[in-house]
């Protein structure tokens, strides 16, 4: 399933208008039990004077995610409609979540 994925992690470097450009993701978090136990692993922070990846963004995207306690996953895929990855002036993965996490 793709996900509709919205990314306010700005300073990503697949981040484009808050869309991906990447392709799919990977959400961390095997014993969150909360949004801020989880992480976009896939998240790569912009380095100064680079500009966003050049693949075209897209509004829906392939997730793997490892946070199994999560009502979305399914056999590790996500399988919501809508997700939501936030990390405002994130410098590292850990500083991401994924605010669509729901646990079971």
């Amino acid at each position: 399933m793709m996900a509709e994925l919205k990314c306010s992690v700005d300073n990503c470097t697949y981040n484009n208008d808050r869309l991906c450009c990447r392709g799919e993701i990977f959400v961390g978090g095997k014993n969150a039990g909360s949004e801020k136990d989880t992480c976009c692993e896939s998240f790569q922070q912009r380095r100064e004077g680079t500009s966003t990846n050049a693949v075209n963004p897209t509004g829906r995207i392939s997730i793997d995610c490892q946070a199994v306690k999560c009502v979305y996953n399914t056999d590790c895929k996500c399988q919501a409609e809508h997700v939501d990855i936030r990390g405002c002036g994130a410098c590292d993965c850990k500083e991401t979540s994924c605010a669509t996490f729901r646990e079971r």
